[in-house]
C-alpha cells in the first residue's frame, strides 16, 4: 500500500507542477482583475455539478469567511446549494438552465462567473457562461482533460492537462486555495499563506 500511495501522491504532484508552470502568467493576471473588480463591488457567482458543485461551495465558503485573520470577506454566491431553485427549474424547464437562469435573473455587469468542470462538457455551465458574457461579466473556467466545449465559453479557462478526474479535482482545489490568497494579496493585504 505504501507505493501506491506514494504513485499517487507523485503523480498529483506532477500534474498541479505541469499545470502551474502552464497557466502562472494568467492565474496572475487573473487575480488582479478580480481584485479590481471586488474593488469596484462586483460579485463572483461559482458553479459546478457533482463532485465541481462541492469545489463550488467550498471556495464560496473561503471567501465570504476567511480563516485567515486580516483577509476581508468577499461577496460570492453559491449556485449549487439552493436545492429547491436547482429542482424546481430542472424539473419546470430543463436541467441545462439552472444556472443560466439565476444568472439571467441576478447577475450584473461587472460580475464574475466562475464555471468548474472536470470534463468540460457540462451544459449548464456552458449555457450560464454565455448568459454571463451577454451581461458582460467576467467569465472563468476550470476543466480538465482537454478542456472540452467549456475551454471556448469563458475569457479565463484552465484545463488540468490529465484524464484522472482525481488528478483534476486535486489540481482544481489548489488552484481555488491560490486564487483566494492572490486575490487578496492583489487587494494590498498581508502575504502570509
Amino acid at each position: 500500500m505504501r507505493e501506491k500511495i506514494l504513485r499517487k501522491c507523485r503523480e498529483s504532484v506532477a500534474v498541479q507542477e505541469k499545470f502551474f508552470d502552464q497557466h502562472a502568467d494568467l492565474i496572475g493576471a487573473l487575480c488582479e482583475e478580480m481584485a479590481a473588480r471586488f474593488q469596484r463591488g462586483a460579485r463572483l457567482w461559482v458553479m459546478g455539478n457533482g463532485g465541481s458543485a462541492c469545489d463550488a461551495q467550498h471556495v464560496a465558503v473561503e471567501f465570504v469567511h476567511p480563516i485567515i485573520d486580516k483577509r476581508r470577506p468577499l461577496p460570492v454566491l453559491d449556485l449549487t446549494s439552493q436545492v429547491p431553485i436547482l429542482t424546481a427549474i430542472a424539473n419546470d424547464k430543463d436541467f441545462s438552465r439552472v444556472f443560466v437562469d439565476q444568472i439571467e435573473l441576478s447577475g450584473r455587469a461587472d460580475d464574475m462567473v466562475l464555471a468548474l468542470s472536470t470534463s468540460g462538457q457540462s451544459a449548464n455551465l456552458i449555457y450560464a457562461l454565455g448568459a454571463a458574457r451577454k451581461k458582460e461579466m467576467l467569465t472563468i473556467a476550470l476543466a480538465g482533460k482537454d478542456g472540452g466545449r467549456i475551454a471556448e465559453s469563458a475569457e479565463y479557462c484552465f484545463v488540468v492537462p490529465s484524464f484522472s478526474i482525481h488528478r483534476i479535482q486535486e489540481c482544481h482545489v489548489a488552484l481555488l486555495h491560490i486564487i483566494w490568497d492572490l486575490v487578496h494579496v492583489a487587494m494590498g493585504e498581508e502575504d502570509v499563506v
